[in-house]
C-alpha cells in the first residue's frame, strides 16, 4: 500500500486465505454461496478474495461510496451469506438495516478498540485459530467474482458466471493469457493499481497479476503526484488507468512531472471510459508509445486492444477485438459496411446472466449469440473499432459509470419537479460531469440557483455523492415525443459540441 507503506508477502496472503476459507467453511459457507466485500483499498482485501477464489465461493465487490439503501439491495439481490467489511467504514456499515434471517456471516475486520457496528462480529476472532496450512486434495475449486453493473432499470444488476468445477489453478482467470501474452506481465513485474478494488478491471488485473507472481502495488486513492512517486519509488513496470488520471498528471506543471523517474515503465494500459484524442496525444509524447487501451465490459465477453503505434495510425479507435469478432447492425439486425455506425456487437462463447433479471439477460444477446455492451460505433476499413455513443445515454465520469435514470428517480418526485432529464455533460477533467435539467412545478422557487442547491442537496441524501447532479438547468419543457418519449438526444446537443 503506497500511503500506509504496508507491505502483504505472498506467503502471507497465502495464509491468510486459508485462516479464512477454513473459517468460512466452519461456518457452513461452501462451493457455490456468495461472500459481498465491502472494503476501502487495505492491505487485507485480496485475502478475502483469495479465499473465495480457491473455494468455489462467488465474492461480490460492493463500493463503499454507495448509500445504505444501496448496499443494502446489493447484499439481498446476490444473496450473500457473508458480509465482510471494516472498522473503517463503520459509519455506513452502523446505517444498515439487514433482515435477521439474511447474510448470517458478518465480519469487521481492522475495528481496532473501537465498539463492532450492531449484528457484526470481530473478524480476526473468526479466523482466529484456523489452520493456514494448505487444504487436502480435491477441496479447493475455482471461484468467481460476480460484479454489479446498472442497467437501464436504473438498479444495478449482478453479472453470473457459471462456476468452472476445475481445479483452484488448473483453469486461470480469463484476464490471466492476456496479461501474460499481449502485455507481457510475469513473476518479475511490478503492477501499480490507483483506482478502487470494487471495481472489474482493478481488482481482476491485480488479481490476475497475483496469479502470475507478480507484485501488485495499491494506492490507497487516486493522487496525480504520489502516482507518479509510486511509479519511481517501486520500479513500477505495469499500470492501469483511466482517462481522467491522465488529464489530471498532465495538468501537474512540468516541473512536478518532470521530478519523478518514470522510466521503469513498461506498459500504461488506460480503459473504462473514452479518451480524449488531444490527451491520448500528449501521454504518448511524454511516456513515449507504451500506452495501450482496451475496451470491453465486466461481462467479459469480448474486448478489443489497440497499442500506440496502431492508434497513432488510427486516432480515435479502441483497436481490433482480441477474440471473436465484432459486428456492427443497424436496429433491425442488419450488418452495416464500414465508416456506417450502429450497434457494436462481439460474437462469443462466453456464457453469464444477469442475477434475478432473466428479460435483461436475453435482451443481451441476439437470435445469433452474440453479446452487446449497449455502445454505438462504426468499424473503419482496417476492422479498428471507433465508438460514437452509447444507446443508453450513460454517463462516464472520471470512468465510473452512472446511469442517468437512477439520478431522475431519485429527483422526479421532489415537489419542485414537474419534468427532468439528466444527461452528462463535458468536464474537462472528468470527461463529462452530471446535469439535471427541469421544468420545474408551481411550487418552485423563482430563484433559479436556489432550485440548483435544493435539488443537488435532496439528490445528496438519497444516492451515493459521485452519481449527483453537478449542475441543474431550469427550462420551459423537455423535448418528447408526443407518446412521451424523451428525446435526450437532442437535449445532450445543446450542451455538447458539435463533432
Amino acid at each position: 500500500m503506497t500511503g500506509s507503506g504496508v507491505r502483504v508477502t505472498f506467503d502471507e496472503l497465502e495464509r491468510g486465505s486459508l485462516r479464512l476459507g477454513r473459517a468460512l467453511l466452519a461456518a457452513g459457507l461452501g462451493v457455490g454461496d456468495v461472500v459481498a466485500v465491502l472494503l476501502e483499498n487495505q492491505p487485507r482485501y485480496f485475502e478475502v478474495m483469495l479465499a473465495c477464489q480457491r473455494l468455489g465461493m462467488y465474492s461480490v465487490p460492493v463500493n463503499w461510496h454507495l448509500q445504505a439503501d444501496e448496499v443494502e439491495y446489493i447484499v439481498g439481490d446476490c444473496g450473500a451469506s457473508a458480509l465482510i467489511t471494516s472498522g473503517h467504514l463503520s459509519g455506513l456499515v452502523s446505517t444498515l438495516s439487514l433482515p435477521e434471517d439474511s447474510c448470517p456471516v458478518r465480519l469487521m475486520m481492522d475495528s481496532g478498540d473501537g465498539e463492532l457496528a450492531d449484528g457484526f462480529a470481530s473478524y480476526e476472532s473468526f479466523v482466529e485459530g484456523h489452520d493456514d496450512g494448505p487444504f487436502a486434495p480435491g477441496v479447493e475449486t475455482e471461484g468467481s467474482f460476480m460484479f454489479y453493473s446498472s442497467g437501464t432499470t436504473g438498479r444495478p444488476k449482478g453479472i453470473k458466471r457459471p462456476l468452472s468445477g476445475l481445479p483452484f489453478g488448473a483453469g486461470p482467470m480469463s484476464t490471466v493469457p492476456m496479461l501474460e501474452g499481449y502485455y507481457g506481465m510475469s513473476s518479475s513485474s511490478v503492477y501499480l493499481c490507483p483506482a478502487p478494488l470494487y471495481h472489474a478491471a482493478p481488482l481482476v488485473w491485480s488479481t490476475g497479476a497475483h496469479r502470475l507472481g507478480a507484485t501488485v502495488v495499491v494506492m490507497e486513492r487516486f493522487d496525480p503526484v504520489a502516482l507518479l512517486a509510486a511509479i519511481e519509488t517501486f520500479s513500477v513496470t505495469h499500470a492501469q488507468f483511466v482517462p481522467t488520471h491522465f488529464v489530471r498528471m498532465l495538468k501537474l506543471d512540468e516541473s512536478e512531472r518532470e521530478r519523478f523517474d518514470v522510466s521503469s515503465l513498461e506498459m500504461a494500459v488506460h480503459a473504462a471510459a473514452p479518451c480524449p484524442v488531444d490527451v491520448k496525444h500528449k501521454m504518448i509524447e511524454w511516456w513515449g508509445p507504451i500506452i495501450h487501451e482496451y475496451y470491453a465490459g465486466s461481462e467479459a465477453t469480448g474486448a478489443c486492444l489497440i497499442n500506440s503505434h496502431d492508434w497513432l495510425a488510427h486516432p480515435g479507435s479502441v483497436g481490433r477485438p482480441l477474440t471473436g469478432a465484432v459486428h456492427i447492425t443497424d436496429d433491425d439486425g442488419n450488418e452495416l459496411p464500414a465508416g456506417e455506425a450502429g450497434i457494436v456487437w462481439f460474437e462469443t462463447d462466453m456464457v453469464f446472466e444477469y442475477h434475478n433479471d432473466p428479460a435483461k439477460t436475453a435482451a443481451a444477446f441476439n437470435d445469433r449469440g452474440w453479446n452487446a455492451l449497449g455502445d454505438i460505433g462504426y468499424l473503419d476499413e482496417d476492422g479498428f473499432l471507433y465508438l460514437t455513443d452509447r444507446a443508453s445515454h450513460m454517463i462516464i465520469s472520471g470512468g465510473v459509470n452512472i446511469y442517468p435514470q437512477e439520478v431522475e428517480s431519485a429527483l422526479t418526485l421532489h415537489p419542485w419537479v414537474a419534468d427532468i432529464a439528466v444527461i452528462g455533460v463535458p468536464n474537462a477533467d472528468l470527461g463529462e460531469e452530471v446535469k439535471a435539467v427541469v421544468v420545474t412545478s408551481v411550487d418552485a422557487p423563482s430563484d433559479e440557483s436556489e432550485v440548483e442547491r435544493g435539488l443537488i442537496t435532496y439528490a445528496r441524501e438519497r444516492i451515493a455523492h459521485y452519481k449527483c447532479p453537478v449542475s441543474v438547468d431550469v427550462v420551459s419543457e423537455l423535448p418528447r415525443l408526443p407518446t412521451g418519449k424523451l428525446l435526450k438526444r437532442q437535449l445532450r446537443d445543446r450542451y455538447w459540441p458539435a463533432s
